[in-house]
């Protein structure tokens, strides 16, 4: 499957609000995938157990989701922030042993992101800096192909961390298939035509 740089890991957590100032991590998951989007394995999942003071401030909304989900009987038995991002760093060390190597994939991935920079900073730091957010693609293809978009697999992931990560890469692959230029791409010739006209297109912008 190549080397680590051929790799995308994506992840998923759930919180127990949107407000990084208060709120915390209580799941993690990973899955590293090749960029044919193949993953290495069936993935990592963890439930962490938060401070109690960040449970307390779970919003109704977010605890009512967490209910359904059947996360929120699981938060208990969760592990400690410290042990879950051990077992976080330790699970990407296996598929992805050299940091800053393989890019960050999701959707809406800079929220997961900013959590992780905060409660697991090692596991942030062995992460590329750029990222691979699949919402932005479709915000895009809501705008420039409506049918690719409206016609997108459903989502039903339940706000688990592991099944809305699978569908994250099904939803890739989606748009991959039904929006990218088929494999091989288009010619040298053509390509370098697109970017001659886009160049001048921009120039007096520039």
């Amino acid at each position: 499957m190549g080397n680590n740089a051929d790799r995308l890991v994506w992840i998923d957590c759930e919180m127990t609000g949107l407000d990084l100032a208060i709120d915390e991590l209580v799941e993690v998951a990973v899955v590293v995938t090749d960029f044919d989007l193949v993953p290495v394995d069936d993935g990592f999942t963890i439930v962490i157990n938060p401070d109690p003071a960040a449970l307390a401030n779970m919003g109704e909304f977010v605890t009512d989701m967490h209910r359904s989900s059947g996360l929120l009987e699981e938060i208990p038995a969760g592990v400690s922030l410290a042990d879950a991002e051990f077992a976080v760093l330790e699970y990407l060390l296996q598929h992805v042993p050299n940091g800053g190597k393989a890019p960050i994939a999701g959707n809406t991935i800079g929220t997961d992101r900013a959590f992780l920079a905060k409660y697991m900073p090692r596991v942030d730091a062995h992460l590329h800096y750029r990222s691979v957010d699949v919402s932005s693609i479709k915000v895009l293809a809501k705008e420039w192909f409506p049918r690719i978009y409206f016609n997108s697999p459903a989502k039903n992931g339940g706000h688990r961390a592991l099944a809305d990560i699978l569908e994250s890469i099904r939803e890739l692959e989606y748009y991959r298939r039904a929006a990218f230029v088929p494999a091989p791409g288009p010619a040298t010739d053509d390509v370098q035509a697109i970017a001659a006209d886009v160049t001048s297109a921009w120039a007096p912008r520039l």
